[in-house]
């Protein structure tokens, strides 16, 4: 492929794009929350200490039931999971985070459009997501997908 007048066009202005996205109040939103949580040094060892149950978690997950740790590490994540989700400040990065996913998805999804309605693009987080077949894969909407 040549790199044409064209494309360095198309590529100074997805650079422009992202010059204006980073500046964006929603990804500055983003950068503080991240900083509060792990600035704070007790809650990014509670982070580290989550990261290390998780693994064991999927070890234990391999066996089932049948790991001598199962229990005790089943009620061990489960603790530490509410405790990260009942902090503020994870709890603030969460809804930065959903936040800077739906900009970015609205930009790709107008991208694609401007293209062609045919061409695929993020449809939000699966759950709520916006789908061509009314209704989301599964649903048997108008498109009669059923994966």
């Amino acid at each position: 492929m040549m790199m044409t007048d064209e494309w360095m066009s198309i590529i100074e202005k997805a650079e422009t794009l992202s010059d204006m996205l980073l500046s964006s109040e929603i990804i500055n939103e983003y950068r503080r929350a991240n900083h509060a949580v792990y600035s704070d040094e007790s809650l990014a060892k509670a982070i580290y200490d989550f990261s290390n149950i998780k693994e064991r978690y999927e070890e234990v997950q391999r066996f089932g039931r049948y790991h001598p740790d199962y229990k005790t590490v089943m009620k061990d994540i489960r603790i530490q999971k509410r405790n990260l989700d009942m902090n503020e400040k994870v709890a603030a990065l969460r809804v930065a985070e959903n936040d800077v996913q739906n900009l970015l998805n609205e930009v790709s999804s107008i991208i694609a459009k401007s293209v062609s309605d045919s061409v695929k693009a993020p449809a939000g987080d699966g759950f709520f997501a916006d789908s061509s077949c009314g209704g989301g894969c599964g649903s048997g909407g108008s498109c009669s997908c059923s994966a």
